[in-house]
């Protein structure tokens, strides 16, 4: 019995290769909109006057690749941002559960998810202050940098790693609550889409992609304005914003509260497909939480 169950199991390292290819592959066909949403945040003027313009107005003045700007800083963080993600999620349920044996409650889950975006932060907060620069380059009028590396060199050069994580408590703001509600949201839509007298653990691949979907689409309503924030902060000539409660009143007080959903309709489209693939098997966590930690702590 016990060989069987070992022969199913799945080593971290697989799973970690795994991830990390999921979610390359997810970054390909979410980066076009991402790169339309930080657009419309930033825009100082009307320059585009939707998505769709956008858009057009991208594909017609720098090709089809101009959507990819900036993908290289998350490109190279995706693989261990993921790893961090699920590492954090698990730390964070052994330390809320107190028996294993038992589910994790629903706010045990939202704070676990809580932890995990804190974690993720270390790598999500410069890879998104060097893709937003890159993405907003052809609006500044000027080609800046010439591709990631080159642009993480100058930051650090000119201002140490301060200018590199700038917008990192943005960062928090967005992932932190938004990842608990995520890691939430998808576990309760999980048990709900589960049929009377199955296991959770047997649903189908189309109502957990649902879940992870719908989960997605609440975790974007809630980071939006946090992350309308951070985009407009982590773009921004040096000296323009004082601070987090700067660029909110700044924002505020030329665009209203709307300003804090510019980019909606990109962020919806991008919201439901993409995290339909993040999906977690949350049951699993733990167990390979485990296996992790063994892993890298095992002696080389």
């Amino acid at each position: 019995m016990d060989t069987v169950e070992s022969d199913r199991r799945v080593s971290p390292l697989k799973n970690f290769v795994a991830g990390g290819f999921g979610g390359i592959c997810l970054l390909l066909a979410g980066h076009p909109l991402d790169t339309i949403k930080v657009r419309l945040q930033t825009q100082d003027c009307a320059v585009y006057k939707g998505t769709f313009d956008c858009f057009r107005k991208t594909v017609s003045k720098e090709g089809i690749f101009g959507l990819y700007k900036g993908m290289g800083a998350p490109l190279a963080g995706v693989t261990p941002m993921m790893a961090l993600n699920f590492f954090g999620f698990g730390l964070g349920k052994e330390l809320l559960q107190r028996d294993p044996t038992v589910p994790a409650t629903y706010t045990q889950i939202y704070l676990a998810g809580m932890l995990a975006g804190v974690c993720t932060t270390v790598i999500v907060a410069p890879g998104e202050r060097i893709k937003c620069l890159l993405q907003i380059l052809p609006l500044a009028g000027r080609m800046k940098y010439t591709g990631p590396l080159d642009c993480a060199v100058r930051l650090y050069k000119q201002q140490g790693i301060c200018s590199v994580y700038k917008g990192t408590i943005l960062t928090l703001i967005r992932d932190v609550p938004s990842n608990g509600v995520y890691f939430l949201t998808y576990d309760y839509l999980k048990h709900y889409l589960t049929p009377d007298g199955e296991c959770v653990h047997h649903l189908s691949t189309s109502r957990v992609l649902l879940a992870g979907g719908i989960a997605g689409m609440i975790n974007w309503l809630i980071a939006l304005p946090a992350d309308v924030l951070k985009s407009n902060y982590q773009s921004a000539t040096d000296g323009r914003y004082q601070g987090v409660r700067h660029v909110l009143r700044t924002l505020l007080k030329e665009e209203g509260a709307q300003g804090l959903y510019k980019g909606f309709s990109a962020v919806m489209l991008r919201a439901f497909p993409a995290n339909a693939e993040e999906q977690v098997d949350l049951s699993n966590v733990p167990r390979e939480y485990h296996d992790l930690k063994r892993v890298f702590s095992s002696p080389c």
